[in-house]
């Protein structure tokens, strides 16, 4: 059975990784067929559009994009494409497993934590911003919703079934911000109810960043809200090895987009030095989504293995000799064993 789906190349390193990533996935032969759309300033240059209505439909109809960086002009009044992308889709859930790998420069060994945070309102609504006129004062908005502190903190725990999880822990500061981080809280404490094979633990978001780094095996899956979403990732993505490593989900009811979390990294853009690794493990998440689970886990291993055994092929940031092309090559070599 072929499945089609959206292909996003991006900028800078964008399109190096991602033919990387497709080698993989062909060699991986998961009856994938590519239909390739334009972002980011590929697409300003080519279409006046960071965003054309195109790539909108392309992944509307196909439900699922693999997505390389996009870079978004900082001023001009550019909105980020990221941020677009997922309000147009509602992609409330974003997913961002954390996992050690070998051979990288890692202060820990064995982390495996997800993160999940909620990727549609919170502090991040555009709504409710203010500068006064003597622009002394600024004022932002933080607006949860029970809706969706519900469905956010349910995937989280769905997630922990289906991946065999032991533990959610919700992070929140409702100790100070009592009603929007409140009103999360309270909805993740009735939510955990219907999960009582799952172990739930709450915890503020600052002792939370303290315990990450002095005791990351405590954590399982965390689920959270926006703002502390987006810092808590890199947080643990800094545990494995920093976002070279980082694959990003975008879950919603009718789309899923799954990206690396880096930037576009201009400054090395066309040297083939880039590590392919964060959109591999994202494209191995997309297997999981697609029903693909054993292919997703067949593209993990592969990938762990190179890094162990394969020195030579890796990118330099890992410590290696090899380039984009090489460690792609060698990963598909081994999916295909």
């Amino acid at each position: 059975m072929s499945k089609t789906i959206a292909v996003i190349p991006g900028d800078g390193i964008g399109p190096e990784i991602m033919t990387a990533t497709l080698r993989v996935l062909d060699a991986l032969d998961c009856g994938l067929a590519y239909d390739f759309a334009d972002a980011g300033m590929v697409a300003l240059e080519k279409h006046g559009d960071l965003l054309p209505k195109a790539t909108l439909d392309k992944i509307a109809e196909h439900k699922v994009a693999l997505k390389g960086p996009l870079t978004t002009p900082i001023g001009g009044g550019f909105t980020s494409i990221n941020v677009t992308l997922r309000r147009h889709f509602d992609l409330y859930a974003n997913v961002r497993p954390a996992i050690s790998f070998p051979g990288t420069k890692a202060r820990f060994e064995n982390i495996d934590i997800i993160t999940v945070r909620e990727n549609t309102e919170g502090a991040y609504l555009a709504e409710g911003q203010s500068l006064s006129e003597d622009g002394q004062t600024a004022v932002s908005m933080i607006r949860n919703t029970r809706k969706g502190s519900e469905r956010i903190v349910r995937y989280a725990f769905e997630l922990a079934v289906r991946k065999g999880r032991k533990k959610v822990t919700a992070v929140h500061k409702a100790n100070i911000i009592k009603t929007a981080s409140g009103l999360f809280l309270n909805v993740a404490r009735e939510v955990a109810k219907e999960y009582p094979q799952i172990e739930f633990n709450e915890m503020i978001v600052d002792n939370t960043c303290m315990q990450l780094v002095m005791k990351p095996e405590q954590f399982d899956v965390i689920v959270t809200t926006n703002l502390f979403g987006d810092i808590l990732s890199d947080l643990c993505a800094g545990l494995v090895g920093g976002l070279g490593l980082a694959p990003g989900d975008n879950i919603g009811e009718g789309a899923a987009i799954f990206e690396a979390v880096h930037g576009s990294a201009p400054d090395i853009a066309g040297k083939g030095i880039a590590n392919p690794c964060a959109l591999l493990l994202a494209a191995a998440d997309m297997l999981d989504h697609l029903g693909m689970v054993a292919k997703g886990d067949k593209l993990r291993a592969a990938i762990r293995d190179t890094m162990t055994n394969d020195r030579d092929s890796v990118t330099p940031d890992l410590g290696g000799k090899g380039s984009t092309e090489s460690f792609g090559e060698a990963i598909a070599k081994r999916v295909k064993g």
